[in-house]
């Protein structure tokens, strides 16, 4: 096998090794059952309400933005956390000292990620299929649901990634987080965005939250429901386009970044971070 190809399965095997270790420890487990129950609870709770000028229940419309954030805030902040926290305990350090070492710890993050996050958007969406209705399930419903779920894993995830490379500090990483929240609260993932202000608008289907959320209403609501969308209708051609623009785009900056990032880390510098860190704690 070729040294490219070694790295690749070694790479995969890897992460496949972390994706199976979070289902052993509980706060791995915890944090795949909590984010899904508190918005199942929420949905739940708006089940009786009903889309304006419709019968349909607000709790059904409501799901498919719900596990567009799942796929959002996977790709993005659960990168920067890890990213961050591996960063200061040594690990990318390790990772770079070995021949191909960083992109064999890279395609081990996002097979990690990609897990995660595919556990965490079946946990939310089996239940929310079998408690509310209206839905409209087809073959085309679920291939809709496939490729809107990849490609905006896909957008995102080198969006993560960039992030995660910014912050040295797993206490900073919380600013991405909060920029994470900013993008979801501006991309009308929970409520149309065709009611926003006009410069509101242009912000949110500037980034992939906003397409990736369409993907998912597009994908289990009944065509009527397009009526509320921007152009009245699901653009299913201008999803692909921008959540591909952002793809490659990604795929071109955040290899840089993270190269510039590991070319950064020595012996020393994690030995500075993990000091100031046994000080924070004591």
């Amino acid at each position: 096998m070729s040294r490219a190809g070694e790295t690749v399965r070694s790479g995969f095997a890897r992460g496949g090794i972390e994706l199976r270790h979070t289902f052993t420890t509980s706060m791995d487990v915890w944090n795949y059952l909590l984010p899904a129950a508190i918005l199942t609870v929420v949905m739940i709770f708006m089940r009786d309400s009903t889309v304006e000028g419709t019968s349909f229940s607000l709790g059904s419309v409501t799901m498919p933005g719900a596990l567009g954030v799942t796929i959002a805030f996977g790709g993005l902040s659960t990168l920067v956390q890890v990213l961050t926290i591996e960063r200061e305990d040594g690990t990318l350090l390790r990772a770079k000292a070995i021949p191909n070492g960083m992109v064999g710890y890279l395609i081990g993050k996002i097979v990690l990620v990609s897990g995660m996050t595919a556990v965490g958007f079946t946990i939310l969406l089996v239940p929310g299929l079998m408690l509310f209705d209206g839905f409209a399930l087809g073959l085309g419903s679920w291939l809709t649901l496939a490729w809107v779920a990849v490609l905006g894993l896909a957008a995102t995830l080198p969006i993560g990634a960039i992030l995660g490379s910014l912050f040295a500090n797993p206490r900073n990483a919380g600013l991405g987080m909060l920029v994470v929240m900013g993008l979801v609260a501006v991309s009308g993932v929970f409520y149309p965005l065709a009611s926003y202000p006009e410069w509101l608008r242009w912000i949110g289907q500037s980034f992939p939250i906003y397409w990736t959320g369409l993907g998912m209403r597009s994908a289990l609501l009944p065509d009527e429901l397009a009526m509320v969308e921007i152009g009245q209708s699901w653009r299913h051609l201008e999803t692909v386009g921008v959540l591909a623009a952002w793809t490659v785009a990604g795929m071109i900056v955040a290899p840089a970044v993270l190269r510039r990032m590991a070319r950064r880390e020595s012996g020393s510098s994690v030995a500075a971070r993990r000091e100031r860190a046994l000080r924070r704690i004591t």
